[in-house]
């Protein structure tokens, strides 16, 4: 396990929305996420540029962040024939929206762990969660500098 830190309040409830589902209710509720995943806005989708890839995932999954009103916002493109990544992603747009740098810099980087996830998804799909997490935290430090 991370050092501890602390999940912020969005997340701790899909955290908990996850804990309390017991096997393949996992699964159908992360394929639901991957349904919610917005849609790029249109600064990113007309330069894609400022979405960084996320190389650690073996799925194509590129990420662009932005500071509003000292929250962190993350913008996903994760194709739509890799639904579990697609939801975890939504589930970290969803979750971090709002938080300062400092808050996702303190995430466990396992945080994911806790929500049974290893349960129902393979070490290769958790390996990608976990470069997401890592990618992440990374865009909250270049927001910091």
């Amino acid at each position: 396990m991370s050092r501890p830190g602390k999940v912020p309040d969005r997340l701790a409830q899909i955290v908990e929305d996850f804990e309390l589902c017991e096997g393949r209710e996992k699964l159908e509720l992360l394929l639901q996420y991957a349904e919610s995943l917005p849609p790029l806005p249109a600064w990113v989708a007309a330069d894609e540029s400022s979405l960084e890839a996320v190389p650690e995932c073996m799925t194509p999954v590129a990420v662009a962040a932005e500071l509003v009103d000292g929250g962190m916002r993350f913008y996903f493109k994760v194709p739509a024939e890799s639904p579990t990544v697609r939801g975890f992603a939504a589930i970290v747009e969803e979750g971090l929206r709002g938080a300062t740098p400092e808050q996702v810099l303190d995430l466990p980087a396992d945080f994911y762990l806790q929500m049974g996830l290893q349960e129902v998804l393979t070490a290769q799909r958790m390996n990608g969660m976990s470069a997401i997490v890592a990618h992440v935290k990374r865009l909250a430090v270049a927001q910091l500098a």
